[in-house]
């Protein structure tokens, strides 16, 4: 049996890394103006068509994510990648605003702990997977393992000489194919996978940056490290490079999320999960006669009381 991924629209099918096509950052677009037909609108138009259909997409999300927290057969896995101030918090806050936090949560994975390096690297993630019937956002993610190592090696847990020769590209492929294997074992489980890389220009990270600096009531947001790992942009823009191409897959795609303009990412992922939950049937459980006629009692004895 052939798995298959989430269904999603088509305006977001046009996001999509095709499985084993080796892909070049700088051949896609950053901004709104993806193509003529969007051009020819203007951005005043675009922003306020978006604006419609974010707002509808999140009435919508509100309505399924209650069928598939109803159903209890499948859940999702939200991954959230970019480079710094892409905008995955702000992603996150927008677009899931309308859902129940009930079936909902946020994991945000930062620097290992030492017990998290104790143990293989897809460990911590895995621990905190979504059960049935709920969403589960990782922001940030065990692609860490695939990039923030990749870029500085020192980061890696520690592992017998013969299995961590960072310099090979053997390696690499071993730990992409042990996500992919992961990740398939997840959707043959009834969890619908949904990847985005929010796709920034240097350009908008520096402006993102000096945003910061410039407003007090943004200082907060700034941190040194950010500035720093500007450094090794072009060693991020390689790694990104290399897992988009290794681990986009049928049954787990990544989406290449134009970032620079935050309303038109909104949009494009909100619209995204929504038809990918609405994709999977999800409904209301059936009430059995037996059932309906126990809660009939039930009404009776409360009206009598």
């Amino acid at each position: 049996m052939k798995l298959s991924g989430p269904k999603v629209s088509k305006l977001c099918e046009s996001f999509i890394v095709k499985p084993e096509k080796s892909i070049k950052l700088k051949d896609l677009k950053t901004g709104w103006a993806q193509n003529d037909k969007l051009k020819k609108l203007g951005e005043a138009k675009v922003k306020e068509m978006a604006a419609e259909t974010l707002e509808k997409d999140k009435q919508k999300l509100a309505a399924a994510q209650e069928k598939l927290y109803a159903d209890k057969r499948y859940s999702m896995l939200i991954v959230l990648q970019g480079m710094d101030t892409a905008g995955k918090d702000g992603t996150i806050r927008h677009v899931m605003s309308g859902v129940n936090p009930q079936g909902c949560y946020v994991r945000g994975f930062k620097t290992p702990t030492a017990e998290e390096h104790s143990h293989d690297f897809l460990w911590r993630c895995y621990k905190v997977l979504p059960e049935r019937g709920t969403i589960g956002i990782f922001n940030r993610s065990y692609y860490e393992d695939v990039l923030a190592v990749k870029v500085h090696p020192n980061y890696l847990e520690a592992l017998p000489k013969k299995l961590c020769d960072v310099e090979q590209k053997e390696f690499w492929d071993w730990r992409y194919n042990d996500i992919k294997s992961m990740e398939k074992h997840l959707v043959r489980n009834g969890t619908v996978i949904l990847k985005f890389f929010l796709h920034i220009s240097k350009k908008e990270q520096k402006k993102r940056l000096l945003s910061r600096l410039e407003n007090k009531e943004k200082y907060w947001k700034f941190s040194v490290g950010d500035l720093a790992e500007r450094g090794f942009w072009d060693g991020y823009v390689k790694a990104y490079e290399d897992l988009l191409s290794a681990t986009s897959t049928d049954y787990a795609p990544w989406f290449v999320i134009p970032a620079d303009d935050k309303w038109a990412a909104r949009t494009i992922i909100a619209n995204a999960i929504c038809s990918a939950i609405e994709g999977v049937g999800a409904k209301i459980p059936e009430v059995t006669e037996e059932q309906v006629k126990r809660l009939m009692q039930a009404k009776k004895q409360l009206e009598s009381e």
